[in-house]
């Protein structure tokens, strides 16, 4: 059985879940909410479905990854979750050692994942902030002169991207023209 052209609201029986209708088509799968038996993913090659009232596939539909797409943008843009970032694979393992000037103090080690992790935080807060600052109320030339002081923060932290495994999650500064 050819079930290519299944559109959303389509209505099926399944021989084991009963009646269904399809909410999601993709390439591979049709997702069908079934009355007595919820949620399925069903392969489209199938035949262990009959078709009670086919729906036309509707060719300007958003595809469910594009909506998770678009909602973790927003997540990432206005909300404090942080995405994973890897660390450079030459420093695992590392240590910071900060000794000091003075040969009555002693020295300290930090692991350097730890270092690490810190410098993340402090970049996707002031990603944060930067997010905030751009949706508030201010005037925009206040908007833009606290935007220069967080580039201005950025460009100090460049002296960290060495850690960073991918040049993507590095931090930018001010570019010289």
């Amino acid at each position: 059985m050819e079930n290519k052209n299944l559109g959303i609201g389509s209505r099926v029986k399944h021989p084991d879940f009963g009646i269904g209708v399809v909410i999601q088509v993709s390439s591979e799968y049709f997702e069908i909410v079934f009355a007595e038996h919820g949620w399925r993913r069903i392969r489209r090659e199938t035949d262990e479905f009959e078709i009670i009232d086919i729906m036309e596939p509707d060719l300007d539909l958003v595809s469910l990854e594009q909506v998770e797409s678009m909602f973790i943008k927003v997540l990432r843009r206005f909300s404090d979750i942080q995405e994973t970032v890897e660390m450079g694979d030459k420093w695992s393992g590392g240590k910071i050692i900060l000794e000091p000037g003075r040969n009555d103090l002693t020295s300290k080690e930090i692991p350097i994942e730890a270092f690490f992790h810190k410098i993340v935080m402090v970049r996707d807060r002031l990603r944060v902030m930067e997010q905030r600052i751009n949706s508030s109320n201010l005037s925009d030339e206040e908007k833009l002169n606290l935007q220069q002081y967080i580039t201005r923060i950025y460009g100090s932290l460049t002296t960290f991207n060495v850690l960073f495994k991918y040049k993507g999650d590095q931090f930018i500064g001010e570019k010289m023209s």
